[in-house]
């Protein structure tokens, strides 16, 4: 009994700690979809400061503690937020977890690096690598009390839990009972619809940062005298503190915060009671990945993928269809020229270690084929280059010639690969990076410590071969010999990606869901390319360790895994030849640093984690971004000298204007814009004065007639003007001009496809025009994002719903109508709603989710509602009740713009009707001119 007491006290004080860390990681995911690998780097850096101010400046530790958490972690968190991380929430998943890795490469050694500035400035700062039994904010040293036998707790531990207590309750009253907890939970909830009600989510987002650094600097402190100063340590803890991330879906922060205290307990009761755990070494500290691995087996789900146009589509190549020639003439010519100077210019230093960054270059090429032809971020690459050169240097000294045991070793880390893809690839994104790396930390601490593998503390000697006449133990030869095999690799990989398997691997890369609906199994193909992309890995691995001519276990950890990643895909991952330069910079950089600027280690590592941190502007790295900025360049320069003025016309003169339409045409009326309800008048062409309001709408088409305008004298609410918008570099709208005055019910009717959904985003917000403008209340808004707009009074009803699922009824309300009257007016006029006013708003029924979506607006109703496809998956009695609130809207004076694909259902109350066919507008006028039968036939293809 005595020693479970113990396991679960202990247990409960990393359990503590995991809890700190997984909510700060809950936090910061659900504010901004960015997974923060970091936020262990991030505890590191906390506690390095915690301990120099304490230890080293002589300060108190509570006042030093409190700077450390209440000031310097929040700041970091906001920094970053501004200056990195809001960028990277626009880039793809991959970039994303790249750049966190970088940021966890970079801090520890920035925050090394200044405490070695400072010793050299003469700072009474101490030694802060890898430093143990350091203290922590309580009493030095601890003060102990025993409360049974065997049974004790001491000071340290104490303060963990009272201060976890505290936070847990502080975090609780923060979310539950506060006006910010409340926007931060829809936020998390539903980012952009958060957005749409005028509340701005990269400032929750900052603050969500800032509470998410301030967890992890004060579970740096409290983990001070647990952990000492290790970076690499606290990079494990957070890797574990990721399951309890996973308990919480990474959202929840309850069972986040609970989840890291099981885990440490579950933690402690598995290392102390699996008996068989005393026969395998390094089962005990492995405990925490095994549950990282099934907890993410168990408890991920993989989005639904379905109608998603594009997973992670690359970007366009400049070089597609070009000449062999253009494409590879100049990495050709570069191999060459470093084969010749290899035996001429440079010196066997320097021959040494080009030779070494070839070797690292054959081993980034894995890269290039699960990242950058998969989009899958595997962090367990450093353990197939350990696995196979440890299997080929076993085989070497039983006697096997180098080319056997390097075809063995490079089998045995394409058939590892294959065993840790298998249960893996039905995750994606942050979950496969996570999986992988746990197995990474297994093997590190479980497989490669088997005695007959590891070869003692020394391992294996792996001996350069001997090819004919051809000896490898020159590093001139060697190097030459590397850039062959990376160029027939190089030609492989070409190969492949040009085959038919190559093209399902980009098809299951760019869209899962169409290349499953084409016969292509997405799982057998990413198995292929992850079997593929460990042998490639497994056989560099196997030559880096001839360049070195010995391997140990220890060479390559899963951290130096993190390290690779980050540097190869800083610098492009799509392409070979990138990753060869990734691996000469990665060889040569820290030479040239060291001779011309300094020789602390810490550096280099910095500058490799910020490369990574670059992709937040270049998501394709800084190779491929200097390629595509000059073609870019090229084309722009070559589309100016071809722009020749048309004949006729002297150069600077404004271009003729069209013809007049022919006959059966539409045409605009005199002074009206296409689109705009009659009686709104747009500008006048150059030199003309603009017609007067009511000379009549846009003449219609087949039989709709046009009549009188609608009254004069009412402002125009929301107008847009020329509008052209789209997805990808692709138009939906191609200039849509569209009006609606206050008091005014516009509908736009339209098939499928139509860009009805589109232009309800431009006109809130959500989608930047790429031409023309928006106005509002005749203001230019342009520019405005959706929260100006909506703080501007035009508000979105999207479709599917405006309410966020997560908060209960009430809560939905009061994100709108702060004030407690205004609420209850909303119960006694919808006494249904009242009823259920505790109840989730996902649990409602669709007819009660657009009664709470629209309800508010009547205590408080908005200049301008944008109102799309609120019939949708509702009851006839329902549609007439909705239709009975914009009613009353339009009588409160609010201009509705309501998009619907049902002419008859909006013909009742719609003052003013548009027709969008093809991203245009095809007819506007007043519905009193509309023909109904004929526009339903006509238009949406229904006979009436």
């Amino acid at each position: 009994m005595g020693d479970l007491l113990v396991f679960v006290l202990s247990g409960l004080v990393s359990g503590a700690l995991y809890a700190l860390l997984a909510t700060g990681l809950v936090l910061s995911y659900s504010a901004s979809g960015l997974f923060n690998f970091a936020h262990g780097a991030t505890a590191y850096l906390c506690a390095l400061v915690f301990y120099e101010l304490h230890s080293g400046l002589g300060w108190p530790a509570v006042p030093a503690a409190l700077l450390v958490v209440c000031v310097l972690a929040p700041g970091l968190g906001w920094g970053l937020d501004r200056m990195m991380f809001r960028r990277l929430a626009r880039v793809g998943e991959s970039a994303q977890i790249v750049a966190t890795i970088g940021l966890l490469v970079a801090l520890p050694a920035a925050g090394l690096w200044a405490v070695e500035l400072l010793a050299d400035a003469g700072a009474p700062v101490r030694p802060a690598e890898n430093q143990f039994g350091l203290p922590g904010v309580g009493p030095s040293p601890a003060r102990s009390w025993r409360l049974a036998d065997g049974v004790g707790v001491d000071s340290d531990q104490l303060i963990t839990w009272a201060v976890t207590a505290l936070v847990a309750a502080a975090l609780w009253v923060l979310l539950r009972h506060t006006r910010l907890g409340l926007r931060l939970r829809a936020s998390v909830d539903d980012r952009s619809l958060t957005e749409l009600r005028g509340i701005s989510a990269d400032r929750l987002s900052s603050v969500a940062w800032m509470i998410a650094s301030g967890l992890a600097g004060l579970a740096g402190v409290l983990a001070t005298p647990l952990l000492g100063l290790s970076a690499h340590d606290f990079t494990l803890f957070l890797f574990v503190s990721a399951t309890a991330a996973v308990i919480g879906r990474f959202a929840s922060v309850p069972l986040a915060f609970a989840g890291g205290l099981g885990l440490g307990v579950l933690q402690n009761l598995v290392a102390g009671y699996a008996s068989f755990a005393e026969s395998v070494t390094g089962f005990r500290t492995a405990v925490p990945f095994l549950i990282l691995f099934g907890g993410l087996l168990v408890l991920t789900r993989r989005a639904r993928t379905a109608g998603v146009a594009s997973a992670d589509s690359p970007p366009p190549d400049h070089l597609a269809g070009a000449p062999w020639g253009r494409r590879w003439g100049v990495w050709a010519a570069g191999a060459g020229l470093l084969c010749v100077a290899l035996y001429t210019v440079t010196t066997p230093f320097w021959s040494g270690l080009l030779a070494q960054g070839l070797a690292v270059g054959l081993v980034f090429l894995s890269f290039t084929v699960v990242t950058g032809l998969g989009a899958m971020v595997s962090l367990a690459q450093a353990t197939f280059v350990t696995a196979s050169a440890l299997v080929a240097g076993l085989l070497m000294s039983r006697g096997w010639p180098f080319v056997a045991a390097l075809a063995v070793g490079t089998c045995a880390a394409a058939a590892l690969g294959a065993l840790v893809a298998l249960p893996a690839l039905r995750l994606g994104g942050r979950s496969l990076a996570l999986a992988t790396l746990a197995l990474a930390f297994l093997a590190d601490q479980v497989l490669f410590q088997m005695r007959w593998l590891r070869g003692g503390d020394a391992g294996w000697a792996v001996p350069r071969p001997v090819v004919g006449p051809v000896d490898l133990s020159d590093d001139r030869a060697l190097g030459v010999a590397l850039v062959v095999l990376i160029a027939l690799v190089a030609a492989g990989l070409g190969a492949l990606r040009d085959s038919p398997s190559g093209r399902a691997m980009l098809a299951v890369r760019s869209a899962p869901a169409a290349a499953m609906a084409s016969g292509v199994s997405v799982l057998r193909t990413k198995l292929l390319l992850f079997t593929l992309s460990a042998g490639l890995a497994g056989f560099g691995g196997v030559m880096y360790a001839s360049y070195n001519t010995r391997i140990a276990a220890t060479d390559f950890t899963a951290m130096t895994g993190l390290v690779w990643l980050a540097v190869v895909v800083a610098a492009g991952v799509r392409r070979p030849p990138y990753a060869v330069v990734a691996g000469l910079v990665y060889a040569v950089a820290p030479r040239l640093l060291s001779d011309w600027v300094t020789e602390s280690a810490h550096l280099p590592v910095i500058l490799f984690g910020l490369a990574g941190l670059a992709l937040a502007n270049d998501p394709d790295g800084y190779c491929a971004a200097v390629p595509l900025r000059w073609a870019k360049r090229r084309a722009r320069a070559g589309a100016g000298r071809t722009a020749a003025p048309r004949a006729g016309t002297a150069p600077g003169a404004e271009p003729a204007p069209p013809a007049a339409p022919r006959s059966g045409q539409p045409s605009d009326a005199a002074g009206a814009r296409p689109g705009l309800p009659a009686g709104v008048p747009g500008p006048a062409p150059s030199g003309r004065a603009p017609a007067p309001p009511g000379t009549g709408g846009t003449p219609a088409r087949r039989g709709v007639v046009p009549g009188p305008a609608l009254p004069a004298g009412r402002g125009v609410a929301l107008e847009l003007r020329g509008i052209r918008a789209g997805y990808d570099g692709g138009n939906v709208l191609c200039g849509v001009d569209l009006g609606v005055r206050r008091g005014e019910v516009l509908a736009v009717l339209g098939p499928n496809g139509a860009g009805k959904s589109t232009a309800c985003r431009v006109a809130a917000g959500l989608l930047p025009a790429t031409g023309g403008s928006v106005l509002v209340a005749g203001r230019d808004a342009t520019r405005d994002g959706p929260v100006r707009r909506a703080r501007a009074g035009v508000l979105l009803a999207p479709e599917g719903r405006g309410i966020f699922p997560a908060l209960t009824l009430e809560e939905n309300l009061a994100l709108y109508l702060e004030d407690a009257g205004d609420r209850r007016a909303v119960y006694d006029r919808f006494p249904r709603l009242g009823e259920r006013r505790g109840v989730a708003a996902g649990a409602l029924s669709g007819g009660e989710q657009q009664m709470l979506s629209l309800a508010p607006l009547l205590q408080r109703p908005p200049a301008v509602l944008i109102a799309d496809e609120p019939s949708l998956g509702l009851a006839p009695r329902l549609v007439e009740e909705v239709y009975a609130l914009l009613a009353e809207l339009r009588g409160a004076g609010c201009a509705v713009l309501l998009v619907e694909e049902r002419a008859d259902a909006v013909l009742g109350i719609a003052d003013s009707i548009a027709f969008l066919a093809r991203g245009r507008v095809s007819w506007c006028g007043p519905r009193a001119e509309v023909d109904a039968e004929r526009l339903t036939e006509s238009y949406l293809g229904v006979a009436r």
